[in-house]
């Protein structure tokens, strides 16, 4: 595989959203989303405890709510823009998908029972049925903005049913608001649904036409002049970027200011036959978001809680009560019927059938906004709006119960995977990712891809990954390439240190390729961010090992510097929250020697104590012990239980319990097979060492000092390990490990490497589940 030949779809910042829970490798963006939600909630509450404080209330009638009125009008405006943008009018002129068949069932179903039963709970203060048709079309619809959001955001977004109840959600928002904005053209809600005229309906319905047609016709032209005028890469032109505003504004306000339409739904109408590609569409998009997200979410929240008088909410009524439930109910029940029907023709399970509608019952700002604006021009009592806000709310809470419940399903329908050396089938390819921080890793890097080729069939394929740091610099160098997700870095300093890489694996690769296929990939973040890459990377390329290089680098003299301390915090994250096992490297003269496969040029020993992680670098061992060039050593370190000293006794009494007893069991059945298939053949040489306690440990180490280039140890995974107990009050680097940290000491050897090796467990909260799980 040609090295030049870089995946796109990877080289790219990854912006982690949010997730669940912290130390997972996207538990980040998690924490930030709850923080968020909590502030949120707390703009609602304070604004609910000044709405009904009797001597605060006539000062917010008369000075803050006109003016938060206007605010959240705007908001919603651009908001509607924005679902508008990122939604394809073409959806509906493709061949029917499932999602839309359940989208659409779902939303017929809900609108046939709640035009049916709304009028029997009086919702309006008059009979009028064609505000009952408009609630049940509002009840019909989904917020698919916030349902995709939840989906990312609990895990499931690349599961089959994720992306179904996204897609479905989408097709569900667009009939309602497409319904909604058609009924607005024939029906005046500010008259009480009163028919309006002829004239006024054709008024908005040509300006209605025209503006359509400048949307779609006439903006990619423009949009296209300006994409053109302002390339990649190149700052935007002010005065551009204010005609392209202003233009979108023309566009958007064209039927209110011409045919008298409502604002909020026009801005939608013109974001949906607007182009979406193109560097405004997508600067438009962002921006907006970072205004919804950071300014009008607060203000929305607090302006809900302001609407919200509970002295003139009837709270003691029943009625009340009554409707707030039967909303709820009738939306959750409608939702959930049309998706078990549509789901029985389908072939669904009904469980999935379930959740799908649940799900799809999801509301938003929108639906929010509109029972407000319902009671602000006296369509429905304060007490009627208030139940419909609560229902709205009450929507989202059931979402990670519902989560939890899929994800439970798919874990009891599909096998636990160990993404490990240990566990990899011998007909599988071992997939590496090689991570390099810069020009100086690629020797070692090197020399590592060498002895870990194994067998030309079925051979390693190695994603060979540059970790570079996003500051400020690089990131005023990047561009957009193909796709909205791709990046390129055009920094002189980056581009040459990835050209030093790739020119040194092809000059490696041109002699002996044979059994390695590689790629070349790149993880572009903040040093906060960048454990995140990687572990996205290795899930996304189902690797079974990281390879990380440790945070201090040879210098001239033959000794580690200080490092950078960015990249020691990363190797630490990466460690904690990887999907695969992991392997750090300490480089004090692999990169510098050259490896042969007609001749033994490196000499290299495994220390073998127990536990999984010992047991993961054994595997890898057995893979070096192939290679004609290497010298491999076993060294396993066994525990002395005779004598009658105090520690003897404490050490017959650890290895006599059970967790022991059965971790010893495991390490025997593996070395087993290791000696039978590696060190019973005279490939590999055999050294047993019986110790005491660490102390004898460490003595042990040190003899070691000078015989071997390369030790390959397990970072720990050790049960109640004598040997080792006590080591790590010493540690200088405890992600090295205990033995680890030992070999790489500066007073130890200028010239061993060490590969530290950790087995990948099962401790997401999907508990081994890959993210692409599918359950329907």
């Amino acid at each position: 595989m040609d090295s030049n030949n870089e995946s796109t779809g990877y080289n790219n910042i990854h912006l982690m959203p949010i997730n669940l829970m912290p130390g997972d490798c996207k538990s980040a963006g998690m924490t930030v989303a709850r923080i968020a939600g909590y502030m949120l909630g707390f703009f609602f509450i304070v604004g609910f405890f000044l709405s009904n404080l009797p001597f605060v209330r006539p000062q917010i009638d008369k000075l803050i709510v006109q003016a938060l009125d206007f605010v959240v009008d705007f908001g919603m405006i651009c908001h509607m823009f924005v679902v508008g943008l990122e939604t394809d009018p073409l959806i509906f002129s493709q061949i029917p998908l499932r999602e839309a068949k359940v989208a659409s069932s779902a939303v017929l179903t809900t609108f046939v029972l709640a035009s049916l039963l709304t009028p029997f709970i009086k919702f309006p203060e008059s009979p009028n049925y064609i505000f009952n048709f408009c609630l049940a079309t509002i009840l019909s619809g989904t917020a698919s903005p916030l349902l995709t959001r939840l989906i990312t955001d609990l895990k499931i977004g690349k599961s089959d049913i994720g992306r179904f109840v996204v897609s479905a959600g989408v097709h569900s928002d667009l009939i309602s608001t497409i319904l909604i904005s058609f009924g607005y053209i024939f029906f005046d809600p500010y008259n009480s649904f009163s028919s309006r005229k002829s004239l006024v309906i054709l008024s908005m319905i040509c300006t209605l036409t025209i503006q359509i047609i400048l949307a779609a016709k006439l903006t990619p032209v423009f949009m296209n002049w300006v994409n053109h005028e302002n390339p990649e890469g190149k700052p935007m032109k002010g005065s551009h970027l204010v005609l392209s505003i202003a233009y979108i504004v023309i566009i958007s306000g064209f039927s209110p200011n011409f045919g008298g339409y409502n604002k909020v739904l026009s801005a939608f109408i013109a974001g949906v036959f607007m182009p979406r590609d193109g560097r405004i569409a997508r600067m438009i998009i962002g921006k907006v978001n970072y205004f919804i997200t950071t300014i009008f979410n607060p203000l929305f929240f607090f302006w809900v809680g302001l609407q919200i008088d509970f002295s003139r909410s009837r709270a003691s009524h029943l009625d009340t009560w009554g409707k707030f439930f039967s909303l709820y109910l009738l939306s959750t029940v409608g939702k959930v019927l049309g998706s078990l029907v549509s789901g029985v023709f389908l072939g669904f399970h009904w469980p999935e059938s379930v959740a799908i509608g649940l799900l799809l019952n999801i509301k938003g700002r929108f639906q929010v906004y509109l029972a407000l604006t319902a009671w602000s021009i006296n369509l429905t009592s304060i007490s009627t709006s208030i139940a419909m806000v609560f229902s709205a709310l009450l929507t989202v809470v059931y979402a990670p119960l519902i989560v939890a419940k899929i994800i439970e399903r798919a874990r009891k329908r599909s096998p636990t995977q160990r993404m490990a050396l240990q566990w990899l089938q011998p007909t599988n390819e071992l997939r590496i990712l090689l991570c390099l921080r810069g020009s100086q890793n690629v020797m070692s890097a090197i020399n590592f891809m060498e002895i870990s080729r194994g067998p030309a069939d079925p051979g390693i394929v190695v994603y060979i990954t540059d970790m570079v740091e996003l500051t400020e610099k690089v990131a005023a160098t990047l561009t957009h390439g193909q796709g909205a997700d791709a990046i390129t870095v055009t920094d002189p300093e980056v581009r040459e240190m990835r050209e030093q890489i790739t020119n040194a694996v092809d000059a490696y690769l041109s002699e002996d390729k044979d059994g390695i296929s590689h790629r070349r990939m790149l993880a572009l973040s903040t040093i906060n961010n960048m454990h995140q890459d990687v572990c996205i990377l290795a899930e996304d390329l189902h690797v079974s090992l990281i390879v990380l290089p440790f945070h201090k680098h040879l210098e001239a003299d033959g000794r580690l510097n200080a490092g950078h301390s960015g990249f020691r915090h990363v190797n630490r994250k990466v460690l904690r929250n990887s999907p695969c096992s992991v392997a750090i490297l300490v480089d004090r003269g692999l990169g510098s020697t050259t490896i042969s496969r007609s001749t033994t040029s490196l000499a290299a020993a495994v220390i073998f104590i127990g536990g999984k992680d010992d047991r993961e670098a054994l595997a890898f061992a057995g893979r070096v012990a192939r290679h004609p060039g290497v010298k491999l050593t076993v060294i396993r370190f066994l525990l002395e239980v005779s004598g009658d000293s105090v520690s003897s006794k404490i050490s017959r009494a650890k290895a006599n319990s059970t967790e022991h007893q059965e971790e010893m069991k495991v390490d025997d059945e593996c070395f087993a097979e290791f000696y039978d298939r590696h060190v019973a053949g005279g490939r590999v040489a055999y050294m047993e060492k019986y110790l005491i306690n660490s102390g004898q440990t460490f003595s042990t180490l040190r003899s070691f000092e000078g015989q071997y280039g390369l030790f390959i140890v397990g970072r720990g995974g050790r049960v109640n390990s004598v040997l080792t107990v006590g080591m790590n009050d010493w540690e200088e680097c405890p992600e090295l490990g205990p033995i680890g940290d030992i070999l790489s000491a500066p007073d130890f050897s200028i010239s061993a490497s060490v590969l530290i090796i950790q087995q990948h467990s099962l401790k997401s909260e999907l508990d081994g589940l890959h993210e692409e799980f599918s359950v329907m």
